[in-house]
C-alpha cells in the first residue's frame, strides 16, 4: 500500500484528493497548508501546517504537490531529495532551467517525478491524440481551442492573479491546450499571438503553425463573472471533432456522425470544471508507475521545456 501526503489544500487538491481516496492501492494518510481551516474538511487525515514537520514525522511513498506555482520546483526537489516520488501540479515552474534540476534531482535519489498535466489523460483530448496519430481521418488542417473563465479571485493570498507568482494566463490556464498541442502533434514551427493584459484582466489568442496545418487557441480571464468553458474543434482531411465541453462528436466526410463522448464520470469538483476521471486517470498513472517502477514516460521533460519557451513568447 502507497503511503501518499498532499500539501496545498486549495482548489485543485479537491479533485486530486477524491482521486487518492478511490485508490485501492494507495493511502492517502498526510495533509499539509498553512490554513488550518483547510485541513479540518478532512478530519480522518493527519493534518500538518508546516511542510518539513510532515516530511519528518510521516514515511511517504508518494507526494502530492497542489500548491501555488512558483513554489512547485523547490517542493518538489526537497520531498524527492528525501526518497520521496513526486506528483505535481502544473506547471512545473514558470523557468526553463527547473525542468533540468527537477528531473536530476529524481534521477540523483532514484525516485519518479511527474507533472500533472491533466489533458494529456482527458478522455476527450486523448481520443483527438488517437486520431492524429492513427491517420484515420487523413491529416490534420486546422484546429482551435478555447479555455476562458472569470478572473479567480478566490485563490490564496492573491497568488494566481501576481504575474510573478502564477505568469498569469500564458502559465496558469492556455497552458493547458499549449501543453496538449506538443503532446499530440509536436513542437509547432511557427507562433504568432496577440495579448491584452489589465489589471482586472487578461486575455490571449496565438495560432500555432504546423506543417500544412495551423491550430488556433485562446485562453481568458474575464472581469465579469462567466463560467469556466474549455472546447475545441479539430478539421482533418475526412472529418471535423468537435468537443462543447461536454461531448465530442465526430462529423465524418460520408455524412456519418460518431459521438466519442467519454460520459460523465466522477465529479465535478471545484472551481466548476466538468465532469470527468482525468484527474484520477493521472493519479492512477503515477501511482502505477510508481509500484511497479516503471518509467513516467507519458510526459517527458523536453516537451516541457519547448511549452515553458513557447509561453515566454507572451
Amino acid at each position: 500500500m502507497l503511503k501518499v501526503g498532499l500539501v496545498g489544500v486549495g482548489g485543485i487538491s479537491g479533485n486530486h484528493i477524491p482521486a487518492w481516496e478511490e485508490m485501492e492501492n494507495a493511502e492517502l494518510t498526510a495533509l499539509c497548508d498553512v490554513r488550518p481551516e483547510r485541513l479540518e474538511m478532512y478530519p480522518n487525515k493527519r493534518h500538518y501546517t508546516d511542510f518539513e514537520e510532515m516530511l519528518q514525522k510521516e514515511q511517504l511513498d508518494i507526494l502530492d504537490i497542489c500548491l501555488p506555482t512558483y513554489l512547485h520546483a523547490d517542493y518538489a526537489v526537497r520531498a524527492m531529495e528525501q526518497g520521496i516520488h513526486v506528483l505535481c501540479e502544473k506547471p512545473i515552474s514558470l523557468k526553463k532551467e527547473d525542468v533540468d534540476r527537477v528531473y536530476s534531482t529524481a534521477e540523483k535519489n532514484h525516485v519518479q517525478f511527474m507533472v500533472a498535466h491533466v489533458l494529456r489523460f482527458w478522455p476527450e483530448y486523448a481520443q483527438i491524440k488517437e486520431i492524429a496519430d492513427s491517420q484515420r481521418y487523413g491529416k490534420l488542417l486546422s484546429g482551435h481551442m478555447t479555455r476562458v473563465s472569470e478572473i479567480p479571485r478566490w485563490s490564496w493570498d492573491g497568488w494566481m492573479t501576481d504575474e510573478e507568482r502564477s505568469g498569469l494566463v500564458p502559465f496558469d490556464l492556455h497552458i493547458h491546450d499549449l501543453d496538449f498541442l506538443v503532446y499530440a502533434f509536436g513542437a509547432p514551427k511557427a507562433v504568432k499571438t496577440v495579448r491584452v493584459k489589465r489589471p482586472d484582466q487578461d486575455s490571449l489568442s496565438a495560432i500555432y503553425e504546423y506543417d500544412g496545418a495551423f491550430i488556433s487557441a485562446e485562453s481568458a480571464w474575464y472581469a465579469p463573472t462567466v463560467p469556466f468553458i474549455a472546447t475545441f474543434r479539430f478539421q482533418f482531411e475526412k472529418a471535423v471533432a468537435i468537443y462543447d465541453g461536454q461531448k465530442l462528436t465526430v462529423y465524418e466526410i460520408d455524412g456519418a456522425t460518431r459521438d466519442l463522448s467519454a460520459g460523465e464520470q466522477g465529479g465535478a469538483g471545484v472551481i466548476n470544471l466538468p465532469k470527468t476521471d482525468a484527474y484520477a486517470n493521472e493519479i492512477a498513472h503515477f501511482a502505477d508507475c510508481v509500484a511497479h517502477s516503471k518509467p513516467v514516460d507519458r510526459i517527458k521533460p523536453d516537451e516541457l521545456k519547448t511549452v515553458l519557451a513557447l509561453l515566454r513568447e507572451f
